[in-house]
């Protein structure tokens, strides 16, 4: 999908794609392009009239892009990582995709796989003071809206491994164990792509494009401190679900050595009346055999060798 808006005065107005849209000088200029999973056709059209390298379009569309910024003749992409929240068997799964900017002289491109909450609430009026002509700033409002996301979903993903412990204290069943490892797996992907995103800060905080605009300087600086802090947050988040998943794990194995030491100490009581039972029931001459009252006698046998060998078990705490 190829869109076009544009900031009218002070209002952001939309222009549907359509053939020779992007030869309308007026319209493109100052205009923000935003492709989501553009075809082929979209790719060789902003490509073309933006003068864009087509590998610049086409970077952030391979999901394993890592964070970087690009520098050929008088554009610039910078790619970032941004987080994604899907719903996959009745639980949230985090992920990170890329997200692709390339600044040009005319205009704004961003590039995307899927539709994403962070841009959907630049198209929706959500960010105040956004203009489409302001593009240094508007790539620091996505960059910190962009921060902001993360830390949003990294308490998200806190709340849902606080809900996860409490439903493994009552079951300990695999379900639960499971979905603590997606947010333990999320959390290493949030903390991979925070810190990519941080030398993209660093290197736009050292450029001289960026220092030009003393305030958009000041933006930077604290896209930077929101992002440090997101990276914070996922060190700390990460290693509390790191500890409390080490430490089901060796509650889940002792319970199992618990039930493995009860089942050998029934084994063992119930071997002592077969045993009594197997040497009574041998072909050969055995005392009582002519006792009226001998099988009464041999199961009180087995019954006090069972007691003695059930108060042997229990001060030995086998049970």
């Amino acid at each position: 999908m190829l869109a076009i808006y544009k900031t009218i005065e002070e209002n952001l107005r939309e222009f549907t794609s359509f053939d020779g849209l992007l030869e309308q000088e007026d319209t493109i200029s100052g205009a923000w392009v935003n492709l989501v999973a553009p075809t082929e056709e979209e790719i060789l059209q902003t490509s073309e009239r933006l003068h864009i390298d087509l590998d610049f379009v086409r970077a952030a569309l391979d999901d394993e892009e890592r964070a970087r910024i690009e520098v050929e003749d008088a554009n610039i992409l910078i790619i970032v990582d941004m987080p994604q929240v899907e719903m996959e068997n009745d639980s949230f799964v985090y992920t990170t995709l890329p997200l692709g900017i390339v600044l040009t002289e005319e205009a704004l491109v961003t590039v995307m796989l899927k539709e994403s909450p962070l841009v959907n609430d630049f198209i929706d009026g959500r960010v105040k003071t956004f203009y489409t002509y302001k593009r240094t700033r508007f790539i620091l409002q996505l960059l910190y809206r962009n921060a902001a996301r993360f830390l949003s979903y990294l308490k998200q993903i806190d709340k849902a491994s606080t809900r996860v412990e409490g439903e493994l204290h009552k079951s300990m069943k695999n379900k639960e164990l499971i979905q603590m490892l997606k947010l333990e797996k999320s959390l290493v992907f949030f903390s991979t792509s925070l810190k990519g995103n941080e030398l993209v800060l660093e290197k736009l905080l050292r450029m001289d494009y960026i220092k030009k605009y003393p305030d958009d300087t000041d933006l930077l600086e604290d896209v930077i401190v929101e992002n440090k802090q997101a990276i914070e947050m996922c060190t700390i988040y990460r290693d509390i679900l790191s500890g409390t998943m080490d430490a089901f794990a060796s509650v889940i194995s002792n319970n199992l050595n618990i039930v493995m030491k009860f089942m050998a100490a029934v084994t063992i009581i119930l071997a002592v009346p077969a045993l009594v039972a197997a040497l009574w029931g041998m072909n050969v001459p055995v005392p009582f055999e002519s006792n009226p009252m001998g099988f009464w006698i041999v199961i009180g046998i087995a019954a006090l060798a069972t007691l003695l060998a059930t108060i042997y078990m229990a001060r030995r705490k086998m049970f």
